[in-house]
C-alpha cells in the first residue's frame, strides 16, 4: 500500500514540473526562443541612417581561412568608398563680399571601416560608416583680400545673335562667379554649375556631340567651361579631367577646349597653387571674361615661385 502511495507522489511531482517546464522539440529550444542571438554585422550609413550592408557570420571561414574572409572585407569596403565620395560643394562670396558656404567633400575611413567590421566578426553589431569632413582649405581671415589682384584672366567671344546659346553661357558663368578655391580644393564643373535644364533657365542652342552640330538643352555652356580651363591653366592648377570636343570649335585654340555635360564628362582642377584665389566672370553680349583673383600678399608669393 505505501509502495503504491509513494508512486502516485512521484507521479504527481512530475505531473507538476512537465505543467510548469513542457518538453520542448530542439526546433523550439527554450533559450533560443527566449534570448535570441543575431551575429549579423549591419553596416548603417549615418547620413542616411539606413543599413547598406549585412554580413552573415560564417564561422567556418573564420577559424580555417580568416586571410579569406579578411579579403573580402577589405574588398568590399574599398569599392563601396570609391561609390560613396560626395564631392565638395565650394564656398562663394556674395555681392556684398559675404562668404555663402558650400558643402565639404565626405569621403569614408576605409582603414577604420574594415578594423571595425572585424572586430564584430565572432559577435555581430552594428558598424556606423566612419566618415571624414574636409572643408575647404582657406582663413577666413583673408577673405576680404582675396579679389584685390587680377592673376591670371582669358576672355572669349560668340555670337550675341544666338539668344539661346548667349543665355547658357551667361547661366553658366553665373554659376561660378566668385567661387573662393582654396589650396588643395578641387573644383568640379558639373558640381558647380549643377544641371543644365529648362528649370533653370537653360535654353536649347547648338552643341557638338560625337562630331556632328545638333539642338540641345544647354548648348554652349562648353565654352564657359573651356574659357575658365585656359584662365586658371595660366596659374598651374593642376587638370584632373578634361575633355576635348571630337571637332574643331573655333572660340579657342585647337586642343585648349573643356568639354563637359551633367552626369557625365566633366572638368575638374586642384588647386595646387599654394594659395586661395577666387574665380570671377564677367558676361558681356559677344564676350565672356574668366578673371581669377587673390589677395596682393599671395599674388606676390606666386610671382616669386613662377
Amino acid at each position: 500500500m505505501g509502495y503504491v502511495l509513494k508512486n502516485q507522489c512521484t507521479v504527481f511531482f512530475f505531473s507538476i514540473l512537465f505543467f510548469l517546464y513542457p518538453i520542448q522539440t530542439s526546433a523550439n529550444f527554450p533559450y533560443i526562443d527566449i534570448y535570441p542571438t543575431d551575429e549579423t554585422i549591419k553596416i548603417r550609413d549615418p547620413l542616411t541612417e539606413k543599413v547598406v550592408k549585412e554580413f552573415e557570420r560564417d564561422d567556418l571561414q573564420l577559424t580555417t581561412n580568416f586571410e579569406s574572409y579578411k579579403h573580402n572585407i577589405e574588398k568590399w569596403a574599398t569599392d563601396y568608398a570609391k561609390g560613396y565620395k560626395k564631392p565638395m560643394i565650394l564656398d562663394r562670396l556674395s555681392e556684398n563680399g559675404e562668404v555663402i558656404k558650400g558643402k565639404p567633400r565626405i569621403t569614408i575611413d576605409e582603414t577604420s571601416l574594415i578594423h571595425s567590421i572585424l572586430e564584430l566578426s565572432f559577435s555581430g553589431g552594428e558598424v556606423e560608416i566612419p566618415l571624414i569632413y574636409t572643408e575647404s582649405d582657406y582663413n577666413p581671415s583673408d577673405v576680404p583680400h582675396l579679389t584685390e589682384v587680377v592673376i591670371a584672366s582669358y576672355t572669349t567671344y560668340f555670337n550675341s545673335a544666338n539668344t539661346g546659346r548667349s543665355k547658357n553661357i551667361e547661366l553658366s558663368a553665373l554659376a561660378i562667379n566668385n567661387v573662393i578655391v582654396g589650396n588643395g580644393d578641387i573644383f568640379s564643373f558639373n558640381t558647380m554649375v549643377g544641371p543644365r535644364d529648362v528649370t533653370n533657365g537653360y535654353q536649347e542652342a547648338p552643341e557638338i556631340i560625337q562630331g556632328k552640330l545638333v539642338m540641345g538643352i544647354g548648348g554652349g555652356i562648353c565654352q564657359t567651361s573651356s574659357t575658365l580651363f585656359n584662365a586658371v591653366d595660366r596659374i598651374g592648377v593642376k587638370t584632373i579631367e578634361r575633355h576635348k570636343h571630337s571637332k574643331d570649335i573655333g572660340y579657342v585654340p585647337k586642343g585648349r577646349d573643356a568639354t563637359v555635360s551633367f552626369g557625365g564628362l566633366d572638368y575638374q582642377f586642384k588647386n595646387t597653387t599654394g594659395v586661395p584665389f577666387v574665380i570671377k566672370t564677367y558676361y558681356h553680349p559677344g564676350t565672356l571674361t574668366v578673371q581669377i583673383r587673390t589677395s596682393q600678399e599671395y599674388a606676390d608669393i606666386l610671382r616669386n615661385e613662377l
